[in-house]
């Protein structure tokens, strides 16, 4: 285990201080700490502060189910938490603050490409461990960099994927490597190849919920092709996770007295978690700092429980959410069963049966609601349209995953293509108000300085 912890210092000084120098001075002295056992390569997968957290989060600030107090707005965070919440054009102000949500996701592309070059290049033979460690690398992998996308990249469509600039693709862990930016369509490419590979090759359950599995697999994948607008495939994915992964929590079950009213993952007790992992912990995400809008908040009915499980009123009459699965300061961004349901829900609705879709969402509310004796006094409800049916079902992935990572800002970018759905944001900031229409350039993040400054093949985006 001491030559796992040499190297993964190693493998941070490369990434998290890009500085070539030292490492490659490093790597001639490195043979005797390279991982080379199959516990090896597992220990590195299980490095729960690379691997199962800092994804990124400042899409939350961007999005329009919070806001934060003047004093916060203008003082508060780093730059470019102020400068992003008022959708500014440069966040940085020529500052390197802001890198950890670029840096944070190629240090686990980095890991996952260790432990993948590991296995390719040793004579350990494939069985059923070798196979689930590739795969929870590739899944690894592939969730980095959907994440990545997510802020880094114009949002996919099948007309400008090929053109539109997505990510540096680092399918090696040769650091001598340096890559520019591969297509959107060239990203997502790569993302689903790893996880149709991931999925073949992982265990249906996990021995902990910050592994991946078959149905964290099958998951990421029904998110992914939602986001790409391929329903069909979406929704072939999220019947797989729900044909055996369907729980999920009776909100009348938790205690409401508690600050964080929801079992942890560590407890086994979340039974809805698929995959657990958290983003970075930033200024104007922190339980004290993030309150939410009163146009969201007003949304819930008085019997509905995520009203008070989601919300903390406070002594100024604002709300703070609560309703957080990390059960603490941390924003949770894995997966759950949650929100399977609601894709599944919303591709049914788009492909035309909106019946199906309408009873996934009263199957999801049935455990939301308050119950009296045992009997919900939710009231199914009904859509005669698939118009009906998709503005219910998009209000209530609003309600339901209000703070699930970058959700919000992703569906978003998604919506604005739809006349239908997309919308204008704006807040106000010491009396300034400020605004970004659908589709608008801002809604792709520059990407860091710190990054820019050390690659030239990296083109930044354009704001």
């Amino acid at each position: 285990m001491k030559k796992i912890i040499i190297f993964i210092l190693l493998v941070q000084v490369m990434v998290g201080c890009k500085k070539q120098d030292a490492w490659l001075n490093a790597k001639s002295n490195k043979s005797d700490v390279i991982p080379s056992t199959l516990e090896d390569f597992q220990a590195l997968l299980d490095n729960n502060s690379v691997m199962n957290a800092n994804y990124p989060s400042i899409g939350i600030v961007g999005a329009d189910n919070s806001f934060v107090l003047d004093a916060v707005a203008l003082t508060a965070g780093q730059v470019n938490e102020r400068n992003a919440y008022k959708w500014s054009k440069d966040i940085y102000e020529n500052s390197l603050e802001g890198g950890a949500h670029w840096q944070y996701p190629y240090q686990t592309i980095e890991y996952a490409n260790v432990v993948l070059d590991g296995l390719a290049k040793s004579n350990i033979s494939e069985n059923t461990t070798f196979n689930n460690i590739k795969g929870q690398a590739l899944f690894f992998r592939s969730f980095a960099y959907y994440n990545l996308l997510q802020i880094y990249a114009k949002q996919y469509t099948k007309e400008t994927a090929d053109t539109y600039l997505g990510l540096p693709l680092k399918v090696s862990s040769d650091v001598n490597v340096v890559v520019s930016r591969s297509s959107v369509q060239a990203v997502y490419d790569q993302i689903i190849n790893d996880l149709t590979s991931a999925e073949r090759l992982l265990t249906d359950v996990p021995l902990f919920k910050t592994r991946p599995s078959k149905p964290a697999a099958q998951s990421l994948l029904a998110k992914v092709y939602l986001n790409m607008g391929n329903y069909a495939k979406a929704k072939e994915y999220a019947d797989l996770v729900l044909s055996s992964n369907y729980s999920l929590i009776d909100l009348n079950t938790l205690n409401a007295a508690l600050t964080y009213p929801f079992p942890t993952f560590q407890s086994n007790n979340n039974t809805e978690i698929l995959f657990y992992c958290t983003a970075v912990g930033l200024t104007f995400t922190s339980t004290s700092n993030l309150l939410v809008l009163d146009e969201l908040y007003n949304r819930y009915d008085d019997n509905d429980l995520r009203k008070t499980i989601f919300f903390r009123t406070n002594a100024n009459l604002t709300h703070s959410f609560r309703g957080r699965y990390s059960a603490g300061m941390t924003i949770f961004c894995g997966l759950a069963t949650n929100e399977i349901y609601l894709i599944r829900a919303e591709c049914l609705a788009r492909l035309g049966n909106y019946q199906a879709a309408i009873e996934d969402i009263n199957a999801l509310l049935r455990q939301r609601w308050k119950k009296d004796n045992g009997i919900s006094r939710y009231v199914d409800q009904i859509a005669n349209t698939e118009n009906e049916a998709l503005n219910i079902i998009l209000l209530e992935r609003r309600k339901e995953l209000p703070f699930s990572g970058n959700l919000r800002w992703e569906d978003l970018k998604r919506l604005n293509l739809d006349p239908r759905f997309s919308k204008t944001l704006s807040r106000t900031v010491n009396g300034q108000q400020y605004t970004i229409p659908p589709n608008d350039s801002r809604y792709v993040y520059p990407i860091p300085l710190i990054e820019t400054n050390f690659n030239p093949l990296i083109i930044q985006n354009e704001r």
